[in-house]
Parts: structure tokens; sequence; C-alpha cells
């Protein structure tokens, strides 16, 4: 069994000293299923905070990337997209990478910084696809060291044929250890939404 710290919101464990096994992981995504939200709704789609739900203490994120040109291109970024590539960045992956993009799916994403593992569950509030955009928007769940919501988009220009990715998060932390670190646990979401435009950038090279 891995250890780990138990935080005073829920007896779940949140950091771990080794990695979660899969009946762990299993466990956590059941009991994130039973969670309703803790946080209002503030992400708007396609971009934005929505008036007045900005609460207190709560960091802004957003950046776009062009990450090719073409039809083809859009389509290969989303078939990234639903196998989860923008998280797959060594440090962090999708712990349940076979879940689907679909309304209220739980998203587990485990990542591994300073030595510690924590495994993250969010539920997916937003999903939208068509011709020109793909993506969704998750809030957190209080299995979740943050927070807070976040958004992911692909957007098709027909205009220029240029393809987008967007990435835009709101967030505040939750866990003790995350807000002692708040610094660190800052670097590192800049250092995944840095890393996760390369990512998708390399999708269809």
């Amino acid at each position: 069994m891995a250890r780990g710290w138990k935080c005073r919101w829920h007896t779940e464990v949140v950091f771990s000293l080794t990695r979660h096994t899969v009946a762990a992981i299993e466990r956590r995504i059941a009991a994130a299923c039973r969670l309703e939200s803790d946080i209002h709704r503030i992400l708007d789609w396609p971009r934005g905070i929505r008036a007045g739900r900005r609460e207190p203490g709560m960091a802004h994120d957003f950046s776009r990337t062009r990450i090719g040109k073409g039809e083809a291109r859009f389509s290969a970024a989303k078939r990234a997209f639903e196998r989860w590539a923008m998280f797959d960045l060594g440090w962090v992956r999708v712990a349940n990478a076979n879940a689907a993009i679909c309304l209220d799916q739980i998203v587990a994403v485990e990542a591994h910084t300073l030595g510690l593992w924590t495994l993250n569950l969010s539920r997916i509030v937003r999903v939208v696809d068509s011709a020109t955009t793909f993506g969704f928007i998750y809030a957190t769940s209080k299995l979740h060291v943050e927070q807070g919501e976040e958004r992911f988009r692909l957007e098709f220009d027909l205009e220029t044929g240029e393809v987008w990715y967007e990435l835009e998060a709101v967030s505040r932390p939750r866990a003790s250890l995350a807000r002692l670190g708040f610094p660190i646990t800052r670097a590192f979401q800049k250092r995944f939404a840095r890393e996760s435009h390369e990512r998708m950038r390399q999708v269809g090279e």
C-alpha cells in the first residue's frame, strides 16, 4: 500500500511516496463519481471567466499556440486529445487513459513532482465537438490538490486553415502542502502548460 498523508477534507490519500496502484486508482475514481463539485462554474466557452465567478485567491492562466495547419492536422489533434496526449509528459499522465471525453467523465491525472506522487480527480462539465472546435472543461473534485476549472480547446480557423490549441485555468490550492508551496505549485502549473503546448505541436509532425 502506498504511504501518504491524509488531508483533512477527505480520508483519501492525496500525496504519496510511491506510485498509485491500479486498484488504488480505481478506488479513487469510484469515490470521485460519488462526489459533487464544491465550486461554482467559472469558465465559459469558448473562453473567459464568467462575470463575478472568479473567487478570491484564484490564479488565472491562459495560453494559445498554433500547432499546425489544415483539416488533417485538426483531425490529428482531435485524435490526440481523445488519447489524452496533451497530458503525456513523462511526469504527468491521465491514469485512466481509456476514459472518453464526455460529460460527467472522471479524469484521473497523476503527477510526480519533488519525489511525491499525486492523483487528482476532476469531472468533465462541458464538451464541445463541431467542425471547427473540439474540447472540454473539467472541474476539480474534492479529491484534487487544487480547486478550480480548466479548459482544453482545439480550434480550426476556416479562413486561414490554422489549428490552435488553447489552455485556460483558474485555480487555488486546496491541500495544505499545495498552499505552503504555492510558488512551487505555480511553477509546475506553468511547466505543464508549456510542455503540453509543445506536446500538441509534435502531434502529427
